[in-house]
């Protein structure tokens, strides 16, 4: 009676294949609308209190804007614009649906609305729409797997969203999302018509508070000239109280 007697090397080579194939068969099961939940639990939080800088790049050269932020949920947020010396002071607050801008320059505040919610964030390649657009992913498209690539180095599903609710920006997004750590590394942004709006690249992604997120973030709208812009948190703090005062109308004349 022959015996087989498997080494180490044997071992390890049956244990590599029996994993490879478990997670490939993990992934294959996973569904558009189970990924999206995913994603939603890492980039989505009760609250979050961070300070960030947009490095915008344009055709005469870059400048930077630095800013605080405080947003609860995905109804309310408050921006507090800190640098460079003519957009300090500066204010945004969203409330619902709805969003107001302080200007300390005119000492006025005007709500922004309507086909203004789509200009440019000091003239940026994010939209006031972008900056507003915070709910769940899951709340407002369905998503389809159509396939795997690999993004920097990481392997990635390719999900194709399209809007289920009337109230987004986008109709419809490509979505490259990380196997293994469940966050997006590139994004496509389409109009209903179908056109290209916008692309997005998110880097950095770092482990914060038991979540993986980006701390680099660059958008590019295909519509207009120039580099694009560099969205980057400097610092991030999810899920702390945040006292109700901020997202009131008497803090954006405080």
């Amino acid at each position: 009676m022959n015996k087989k007697i498997l080494t180490v090397g044997t071992i390890l080579a049956l244990v590599f294949i029996w994993t490879h194939r478990f997670s490939k068969s993990c992934a294959q099961d996973l569904s558009g609308t189970e990924i999206l939940e995913k994603v939603d639990q890492n980039l989505s939080s009760r609250s979050r209190i961070f300070t960030s800088k947009m490095v915008i790049h344009g055709r005469r050269g870059s400048r930077t804007v630095v800013s605080k932020s405080w947003a609860e949920s995905e109804v309310k947020a408050f921006t507090e614009y800190l640098a460079p010396a003519r957009e300090k002071g500066t204010k945004m607050l969203k409330l619902d649906k709805k969003l107001w801008m302080y200007s300390p320059s005119t000492d006025r505040t005007i709500q922004i609305s309507g086909h203004m919610l789509r200009q440019s964030v000091m003239g940026s390649d994010l939209s006031y729409e972008d900056m507003m657009e915070d709910q769940k992913l899951i709340d407002s498209y369905d998503a389809i797997v159509k396939g795997n690539e690999t993004v920097d180095g990481h392997q990635c599903w390719v999900l194709v969203l399209t809007a289920k609710v009337e109230d987004v920006a986008y109709h419809k997004q490509n979505l490259w999302v990380d196997q293994s750590r469940l966050i997006p590394l590139k994004e496509e942004l389409f109009a209903k018509s179908g056109k290209l709006l916008k692309r997005m690249e998110l880097k950095d992604v770092e482990r914060i508070q038991n979540r993986w997120f980006p701390k680099r973030m660059i958008f590019k709208d295909m519509l207009k000239k120039g580099k694009g812009t560099e969205f980057i948190i400097e610092d991030i703090i999810f899920n702390k109280d945040i006292p109700a005062h901020i997202f009131s109308k008497a803090s954006l004349r405080k």
